[in-house]
């Protein structure tokens, strides 16, 4: 009888302090990382950059990170359109959540029992790598949405867009940012990046450091495909008149129903 009435002691205080120490994490999430200071300052390493760092260091690889800070009127606009058809197509109209891709996700996690929670727009991706690890646990979700609200509401889009570009992680040894990248795969700076090198830079964003833009991974070769379609379907690359020719009778109907569709936001497994 004694032993119960300390068990009930202890929940009774136990739980409250819990719930407090609950409400005081989410609470500081509202506060602390400051995000409207990214308005005008280029951050100099993210969370992801020093997760690389010590995981680099734990395995004995001698990799440094490789980066070079570009504004967004410098980077090709093939490669805009580009990553924006791969990973958030809908980044122009959405608040920071597409909740019909994370409908799907979920749907996908119980389906397969698992919690990986997809779907995630340019703004979810840019709050985990400037400020939180890749896990996938619950805890780290939630500080993910709260820092992407407020990102949305504190900075622009193309502000967000110019921020994603520049700190993504974009190779296997340290390459981040769009102007290593296409410095690293292509000899030459993201303003001079055409539609074939802009896709295939795209199609890699999802695992890139499982993937590589310049070889012949029939992943990344059926996902740049299917972006540079996308972009030729809606002007935004003109074919070559050789291709045009040889494609001269297209199927309206097919074309009608997929037009408005976006790249599905598929995750390969890491």
């Amino acid at each position: 009888m004694a032993g119960r009435k300390k068990g009930r002691s202890f929940l009774k205080y136990v739980i409250p302090l819990s719930l407090i120490s609950l409400a005081g994490f989410v609470a500081l999430q509202f506060v602390y990382p400051a995000v409207s200071v990214l308005k005008k300052v280029n951050p100099k390493k993210t969370a992801m950059m020093e997760y690389r760092e010590a995981e680099w260091k734990r395995e004995g690889k001698n990799y440094r990170v490789v980066q070079k800070w570009v504004p967004l009127r410098a980077v090709s606009p093939y490669l805009v359109k580009a990553v924006l058809i791969g990973e958030d197509d809908k980044f122009w109209k959405h608040e920071g959540f597409d909740y019909e891709a994370m409908q799907k996700a979920i749907e996908k996690d119980i389906k397969e029992q698992k919690f990986k929670l997809g779907g995630s727009t340019i703004s979810q991706q840019l709050a985990k790598n400037l400020f939180l690890s890749p896990s996938k646990n619950p805890g780290r979700k939630i500080r993910e949405a709260i820092i992407t609200w407020r990102m949305e509401k504190a900075l622009s889009k193309k502000r967000i867009l110019e921020l994603y570009l520049n700190v993504a992680e974009w190779g296997d040894e340290g390459i981040f940012g769009i102007e290593a990248a296409a410095r690293h795969y292509y000899g030459k700076p993201a303003s001079a990046l055409g539609p074939e090198e802009a896709v295939r830079l795209a199609a890699v964003l999802p695992n890139p450091r499982k993937f590589n833009p310049v070889g012949n991974q029939r992943y990344v070769v059926n996902r740049s495909n299917l972006i540079y379609k996308i972009m030729v379907r809606r002007g935004i690359v003109v074919p070559e008149y050789d291709v045009v020719e040889e494609n001269t009778e297209p199927d309206v109907a097919s074309e009608g129903q997929q037009s408005s569709q976006p790249i599905e936001r598929t995750k390969p497994s890491e």
